[in-house]
């Protein structure tokens, strides 16, 4: 008799989210994804969206096409016990039975906690599209009328600022360079060799920090660029040439809708490149947990600058070798988000300025000096966060230095492999500053630093009664 057995019926894999994320994490889109396993387009959405199962036949040809990161469903109960923590700590399920529960739970159950661990993942990004279509709103932006920096911006964002075929291309050529730090001199060399491409240095105030021109072969930096700014540019270019066909295909298959969010994806997409070379992923990763995140020390060990290694810590969401999820941002002197990406359940607001009671607010106005926080956002999960004020010199009196600061930070349960929550009383809850993301997005009543009042909220005005601020949020 025809038809699956009863062993294949009793065991069919839904693994709609897992197949996203890999079409994601490789930059396909999904005629492109079923163009590579050898099925339709149509018959891959369905497989996507659960209504189908995955057969043996697709799964071997997701193992060939996707040798590393194609797990076929198959978590070891370890890794599973570790996402359904992970998941449970959402203040979502706050009344819910706690470890031992989980236990039998990820034992007795395996599929069953696959499922809900899908769903919790589901659920999180549909959030997470959801507030930002709601803060848009409440910011009178419309979906298509983001300009095209902010396109690019949530791009990154949605693609959890990891792109999977360009980091591992710049890994391999790491590890084909064989040395830590990349130097100035070997970059400078390969792309001589590899490219035709000279270097040269400016010192023209008025001329751009980095200038190519391609018909003549010729990479122009400014001689007053910081060593660190200099090494990360020269390894810019050399990605934009070495890897110009994988940046090439994932940009194209973004589907922005402008020419210029496009080209602005490709300086990004070789930005993230320049990052993934000087810092090749599984070496980054295993130094910055032997330094408990000592960006200090990460910077010295591989010649780069303060917010290049935060930055780079930010990108560590490879399956199967994941870092510890953070987020990262850059505030300018103003206020404004001028960077920004969280693999913590802490959003960023897109519009507007961040809380105030950050603490990398006032970091800005003290540069070179690291701050730490412990602060709990309204949902009521608490981080550890750090933020520093730096500097970049402009090489001339008559041009001011840019000032701002960067903040990295972790959930309190990543306290302990993050050097900067040493000083802070994690297990006290009371200790935490509460913050916020934004005040249009914070419900807070009564903060005294709030400087308008939230976009969801009535408030009320009593003539009689002025406090910090000339309302009550109701």
């Amino acid at each position: 008799m025809g038809g699956e057995a009863p062993a294949a019926r009793r065991h069919r894999l839904f693994a709609g989210a897992e197949l996203r994320a890999l079409r994601r994490q490789a930059g396909l889109g999904q005629g492109a994804m079923a163009q590579r396993i050898g099925i339709s387009v149509s018959y891959l959405s369905q497989l996507e969206n659960d209504d189908r199962p995955v057969t043996r036949k697709v799964a071997d040809a997701l193992a060939r096409a996707f040798p590393i990161d194609w797990t076929g469903g198959a978590e070891d109960a370890g890794s599973r016990l570790a996402a359904m923590r992970e998941a449970m700590a959402d203040p979502l399920f706050a009344d819910l039975p706690r470890p031992e529960a989980l236990h039998r739970a990820v034992d007795q159950q395996p599929d069953l906690a696959t499922r809900f661990l899908r769903l919790h993942s589901a659920w999180r990004q549909t959030e997470e599209r959801r507030q930002m279509e709601d803060e848009a709103i409440s910011a009178g932006v419309g979906g298509g009328e983001r300009l095209p920096w902010e396109e690019v911006r949530d791009w990154f964002h949605l693609a959890g600022n990891y792109v999977d075929p360009i980091d591992r291309a710049a890994e391999a050529l790491a590890d084909e360079l064989d040395a830590q730090p990349l130097s100035e001199g070997m970059i400078a060399h390969v792309l001589k060799k590899r490219h035709g491409v000279d270097l040269l240095s400016s010192d023209d105030e008025a001329a751009a920090m980095r200038r190519f021109d391609a018909k003549r072969g010729l990479l122009t930096l400014g001689r007053a660029l910081p060593p660190e700014t200099r090494r990360f540019a020269l390894a810019h270019q050399l990605a934009l040439l070495e890897f110009r066909w994988p940046i090439a295909l994932v940009s194209q298959q973004a589907e922005l809708r402008s020419d210029e969010a496009q080209t602005l994806l490709a300086v990004g997409l070789a930005n993230y490149a320049a990052g993934a070379l000087l810092m090749p992923y599984g070496r980054f990763r295993e130094t910055a947990r032997a330094l408990r995140h000592d960006i200090d020390r990460l910077g010295q060990r591989f010649g780069v600058s303060f917010e290049q290694a935060c930055h780079r810590l930010s990108t560590l969401q490879r399956p199967g070798a994941r870092g510890i999820p953070f987020f990262f941002c850059r505030v300018d002197m103003a206020g404004n988000i001028t960077k920004r990406h969280s693999a913590t359940r802490l959003q960023f607001a897109r519009f507007g300025g961040a809380c105030p009671l950050w603490i990398v607010h006032e970091a800005v106005a003290i540069p070179d000096r690291v701050l730490v926080q412990l602060a709990e956002t309204p949902d009521g999960v608490r981080y550890v966060q750090m933020a520093k004020g730096l500097v970049k010199p402009s090489g001339s009196y008559a041009r001011s230095p840019r000032r701002y600061a960067v903040a990295l930070g972790c959930e309190v349960d990543h306290a302990a492999e993050f050097i900067y929550a040493d000083g802070l009383d994690v297990a006290n809850r009371a200790a935490a500053t509460p913050i916020g993301i934004s005040c249009r997005l914070c419900p807070r009543p009564d903060c005294d630093q709030r400087a308008f009042p939230p976009s969801d909220r009535a408030i009320l005005v009593d003539p009689d009664i002025r406090d910090v601020v000339p309302y009550r949020v109701v």
